[in-house]
């Protein structure tokens, strides 16, 4: 059983976010994307005050209220699908300003189409293949939905790409974690879509491959 499970909860950042069964524990790889969220966002403040940020697949909302908690004047939306998450996800963002919202990454919040300046996501990304291969304290008790990406684990960047692509504003940025292997892949699928600059491959604290950032090109099509 994860430790996390066992104290309920989870250290993320400058937070304690609440955890058990039902919803994926936040790991200390995903701080560092929150961080270089928090950043660009920071310098984004002199002419974007109020930046409009959506953090899908935010399970316990650990993105979501780290940057509502470290950029002020940030109004955050959370996007998660399965009920179990949910609940976590409500039960953290309560009294943060952060809300949360049930519905799928891939066709939510229709209303902002446009005029998101951040998007931010932690997807499903491991490989089928690699059922054997994680932990059991990961595989028996992370949910599914967190975990697996399809075939070659590149579902969740692919819908994260498209979605972002939709909820962006020209020039807005977004930065999606994925599988240590898969940096020039998911690069790859940003590029290839023709409406991105700027695609970048940044690791974590251990100089893994861990996250793809990108800026949404001035003009759309």
């Amino acid at each position: 059983v994860p430790l996390q499970h066992l104290t309920g909860s989870a250290p993320f950042r400058y937070l304690e976010i609440a955890v058990g069964p039902g919803v994926f524990v936040p790991r200390p790889e995903t701080e560092v994307v929150a961080g270089w969220c928090v950043e660009a966002l920071r310098e984004m403040s002199a002419d974007v005050p109020a930046p409009l940020v959506v953090d899908l697949c935010t399970g316990s909302a650990a993105i979501a209220l780290s940057i509502a908690h470290e950029v002020k004047g940030a109004v955050v939306h959370a996007v998660e699908r399965e009920r179990p998450a949910l609940e976590w996800a409500l039960r953290n963002a309560t009294s943060t300003g952060v809300t949360v919202h049930q519905d799928d990454a891939a066709s939510a919040l229709p209303e902002f189409d446009g005029t998101v300046d951040l998007v931010v996501a932690n997807p499903p990304y491991l490989p089928e293949a690699h059922r054997d291969l994680v932990d059991p304290e990961v595989r028996d008790h992370d949910p599914e939905a967190a975990l697996w990406g399809g075939p070659d684990g590149l579902d969740g960047p692919r819908m994260i790409e498209a979605a972002a692509r939709r909820l962006l504003r020209p020039g807005g940025l977004v930065a999606v974690e994925h599988a240590d292997e898969h940096g020039e892949r998911v690069a790859e699928i940003f590029r290839a879509a023709g409406e991105w600059e700027h695609v970048g491959v940044r690791q974590d604290l251990a100089g893994r491959d861990r996250f793809v950032t990108a800026r949404r090109t001035q003009q759309h099509s």
